[in-house]
Order: C-alpha cells, then structure tokens, then sequence
C-alpha cells in the first residue's frame, strides 16, 4: 500500500448522499476504516460534492447565468459540508477540522484526516492529488458507485467492456479534457494529468462494496480499475 501505511482515499459524494444521506454506507465505511486505524493505518479523505452538487447548479442555471467559478465555489462548498459530516461520523479519531487546502497538512497524532474540495477549476479529485504529494504518497483509491471504468459508457452501449488496468494517456483519452462543473467521470481531467505529470497510481473502486475494498487494503485480488503510467 502507500508508503509508511498512509492511505488517501477520494470518496465520491455519490456514496455519501446519493439522494439522502446514506448512513447504511457511512456506518459501514467508518467501521472499515476504524479496523485499520488499529492496524496502524492513516487516512486522509477527501469528499466530494455528488448529486447535491449537481442539484444546486442544475437548479441555479434555472434562476440565472452563474459563471463557471461560481458553480465551482458552490460546488466546493458541498464537497466541504459533506467533509465535516464525514469527519463527526469518525469522532475522536479524526483531526478536529476539515483541511481547506491540502497542500499544507497539519501535523496530527490523529489518524484520520478529512478535507473537501479546494479551489475553481477542477473537482475534489485534484484535492486527493495534492494530498498524495503533500504526504509524500504515490496512491491513491477513488471510491464512487462504479465497478470500473468502461471502454464506453456502460449507460448507452451495452457492449461497453470493464477495464482492469489502463494507462494515463489512454484513460485520459476515453474522456473530455477539459473541466466543466457538474461533470460526472471517473477521474476529473485536472487531476489526471497531475497524477500522470506526478507518476502516481489511481485505483477506481466502487465504494459500495465494502468487502471489495478490504480485499484491496489487503493486497488481495479485487475488482475495479488501476490507472498508472
């Protein structure tokens, strides 16, 4: 796993509040992640935004003509509430505050540490990024509600192929290359040529599957996709 047991986990807000807040997951999740603490694991997770995100700049598109940084504070801001509801359900284990900028992270006996996302310009994911650098990690899993990243999207082609392992460059030609708020792809584009740039790993993980996951911190086999140069 990363270096010295440090573990950074992007966790989509797709899991946390699919459509309410998922406290089946958020149980299950705190109590995986609290068997490896005792392992002597660290933990630096960073929450996304998912469908509330969505929602809020679906529904502010309704009302007016918001700027992309616009959309993105908003965005931020969701990612952000979601980080501290995440860092409470851990309680005393946690740092007692969300990180807001994960190139700076605080000296803690704490072994977890939860931040949101950042800054305009690109998801949370790039905060995951930042994090790994900061730490001095080289991993880093991304957990949503997918088993993979596809060939082609399983959504309208049913012929769409899962990938178990796959290059920066190639991944990063299966999607757009530009940002857009809202946008829903595995890895955002930003934080994928920082990753590529930086020569880390990126597992995709469906977070649901909290067995799978357990496999992979175990260095088990497991299912899902590993993206690395």
């Amino acid at each position: 796993m990363n270096q010295n047991n440090k573990i950074i986990i992007s966790l989509g807000g797709s899991l946390i509040i699919p459509e309410k807040v998922d406290t089946i997951f958020i149980k299950s999740f705190v109590s995986l992640i609290k068997d490896y603490v005792t392992k002597g694991f660290k933990f630096f997770i960073i929450t996304g935004g998912g469908k509330i995100c969505r929602d809020y700049g679906d529904s502010l598109r309704q009302i007016t003509n918001p700027s992309n940084e616009d959309l993105d504070w908003l965005g931020i801001s969701a990612t952000r509430m979601n980080a501290e509801f995440v860092r409470i359900s851990f309680g005393d284990l946690a740092y007692d505050k969300i990180i807001l900028d994960p190139d700076f992270i605080p000296e803690t006996s704490k072994p977890i540490i939860v931040g949101g996302g950042w800054k305009p310009g690109n998801s949370s994911d790039l905060a995951a990024v930042h994090c790994a650098k900061s730490i001095g990690a080289t991993k880093i899993i991304n957990l949503s509600n997918i088993d993979n990243v596809y060939d082609k999207d399983p959504k309208n082609n049913k012929e769409a192929k899962p990938i178990d392992k796959i290059s920066w460059i190639d991944f990063m030609l299966l999607f757009p290359n530009d940002w857009v708020p809202g946008r829903n792809i595995p890895f955002d584009p930003i934080a994928s040529c920082e990753a590529e740039r930086l020569g880390y790993e990126v597992v995709i993980l469906n977070g649901k599957n909290i067995d799978n996951l357990r496999s992979y911190l175990d260095n088990n086999q497991f299912v899902g996709t590993v993206i690395k140069s």
